[in-house]
């Protein structure tokens, strides 16, 4: 039985007669090797767990893409499953994944570090995406959504947009949370005296469709919409399409991410480009270290930086956007 073990194992030492005839045999008989077994030996399953607080939409599948293709390149598999945005569920997902999983990707607006220390009571390898962490106890990675959604607006207002409206994420979403606050301080500084215009989204396009229609509602036309997340920009930009309003002519819009689609649209939106795809990838490669190294492995906090894509959905420029503060731009 040790012969067979190591000829379809392909370790330790079998001479080529055997490994042939090993190998024919279970080809002849169908076999496929119980990857159950083998993880009881090994106290291995190959697999990492992803908790998402949902499934739709691009900006999740750019980030399942980095980290998909990083797992890849290191023989992983993964096993996803959805918050559906709320803290049970939360709670119900990571119960589900403990025990099936060499390590979790967590991101979700319900979990810290508290809150995996009462359900997670195991050593298990965790990092942290956009997902606070106020003991510092895993490792994170967090978009710079402060210093980006400031530099957007001093671009905004740089372009001589005077009234500057947002289209702000859920309440409970860190990433919406300091998008709004970067908003609210650029403002303060590069448009003294403006008065904020915050409609609420939670980051899908029927939100940014919706805040659109309350927009053109209030009969309060402002210069310049910025929407925390592309989606809602795109939304947005339907329903003032459909009311007859022309981009950037009439109302310039900005978004956040840079999803694929962003470039898509007409006009072409400017945003925020956060390398979504990468981020899950350096994730990955950072669980998969403390996987195999967690002796020496030291959790790290880590800003993930982003820049301004300027396009045509925002008009031309007046003046360069003053802020020292701002995000690299590029012009496309």
């Amino acid at each position: 039985m040790a012969s067979v073990s190591r000829a379809l194992n392909g370790t330790g030492v079998v001479t080529e007669a055997i490994r042939t005839r090993v190998l024919e045999a279970a080809a002849r008989l169908q076999y496929v090797p119980n990857s159950g077994a083998q993880s009881l030996m090994t106290r291995r399953t190959h697999t990492i767990g992803i908790v998402l607080p949902t499934l739709y939409g691009e900006f999740f599948s750019e980030l399942i893409r980095g980290i998909d293709i990083a797992a890849r390149s290191r023989g992983l598999h993964l096993l996803i499953s959805s918050t559906h945005c709320d803290a049970t569920e939360a709670g119900n997902a990571l119960q589900s994944l403990i025990g099936r999983v060499d390590g979790l990707l967590v991101m979700s607006p319900y979990v810290d570090g508290r809150f995996l220390q009462e359900r997670v009571r195991s050593s298990l390898p965790i990092v942290l995406i956009s997902t606070v962490d106020i003991d510092h106890t895993h490792t994170s990675f967090y978009v710079d959504n402060y210093s980006s959604a400031y530099a957007m607006v001093a671009h905004l207002a740089g372009c001589g947009h005077r009234t500057i409206a947002h289209i702000a994420g859920p309440d409970v979403n860190v990433d919406a949370q300091e998008r709004v606050r970067g908003y609210r301080a650029a403002l303060n500084r590069e448009l003294p005296g403006a008065a904020e215009f915050v409609l609420r989204g939670d980051f899908t396009e029927e939100s940014g469709y919706r805040a659109g229609r309350e927009l053109l509602a209030t009969g309060m036309r402002p210069d310049a919409v910025f929407a925390a997340n592309d989606m809602m920009a795109i939304g947005c930009l339907c329903a003032l399409t459909e009311a007859g309003l022309r981009v950037p002519q009439d109302i310039a819009l900005a978004g956040f991410d840079d999803i694929p689609t962003a470039r898509f649209v007409v006009p072409a939106l400017t945003t925020v480009r956060v390398r979504i795809s990468d981020m899950g990838g350096r994730a990955l490669d950072r669980l998969a270290s403390a996987i195999e190294s967690p002796a020496q492995f030291q959790p790290v906090s880590e800003t993930v930086p982003a820049e301004l894509i300027i396009r045509a959905s925002c008009g031309t420029p007046a003046r360069p956007a003053g802020n020292p503060r701002s995000a690299p731009v590029q012009r496309v």
